[in-house]
């Protein structure tokens, strides 16, 4: 069992519900699953459960407090929006080294999967100087690249996944999510992109029946 990081090519591409998906595929496989969502922006005290840290611990069937909040997601700011602007908007900031280090305490601390799940896409930045990318780096963790099948995703997911090659950050695999309402099929985009990935498994999900896809990626996640 291992740690692994999901980031994604851009927000709402669905890391959340991948997270949640697997988390719930592990707890029906027996195993003892955890996650984690360090640093959360359009975070709203009034509505915890909407909250990806509050989605991921109704995954965990865990209960939604103060505790088990601030274990799952230290850094949490008001604003929707990247977390070094959320941040600012509260004088405070994403204190990269802190970040760095909870993520590598956690994955040395669990004895099952752990999901660290990042913030926005890859290169989403964190504070002035530091991304999404330098954290998925410097925290060392396998990366899972999540893209979607819309038209112009090829670029995206493309661009992204040269941005962690660059900085040396490993990667798992790359789920794509199938987009509602896309014109380009699943299949076309994972034809297309397995020219161009160099070997890094690939894995759809698709809206219909995902669950193969969430049972593939699961295995390749060594759980």
């Amino acid at each position: 069992m291992g740690a692994n990081f999901i980031t994604g090519t851009g927000t709402d591409i669905g890391k959340t519900w991948l997270c949640c998906a697997l988390l719930r595929h592990w707890r029906a496989a027996g195993l003892r699953p955890a996650a984690l969502k360090p640093v959360l922006s359009g975070f709203d005290p009034d509505a915890p459960q909407a909250s990806d840290a509050g989605q991921l611990l109704a995954a965990l069937e865990q209960p939604l407090d103060e505790r088990t909040l601030e274990a799952i997601a230290p850094w949490r700011y008001a604003a929707a929006l990247s977390p070094d602007m959320a941040a600012a908007q509260e004088r405070r900031q994403v204190p990269f080294d802190a970040l760095v280090a909870f993520t590598r305490r956690a994955a040395l601390a669990e004895r099952g999967p752990l999901l660290v799940e990042g913030v926005g896409g890859v290169m989403v930045p964190l504070d002035q100087t530091h991304t999404v990318r330098d954290w998925v780096a410097a925290s060392g963790l396998p990366a899972v690249l999540v893209a979607g099948s819309y038209l112009g995703s090829m670029s995206h997911t493309l661009t992204a996944l040269e941005s962690l090659v660059r900085a040396d950050a490993p990667v798992a695999a790359i789920v794509v999510n199938e987009s509602e309402g896309s014109p380009v099929p699943i299949e076309l985009t994972l034809d297309s992109l397995l020219r161009h990935v160099a070997g890094i498994p690939l894995v759809g999900i698709r809206r219909a029946d995902p669950a193969p896809g969430i049972a593939r990626l699961a295995a390749l996640l060594g759980a």
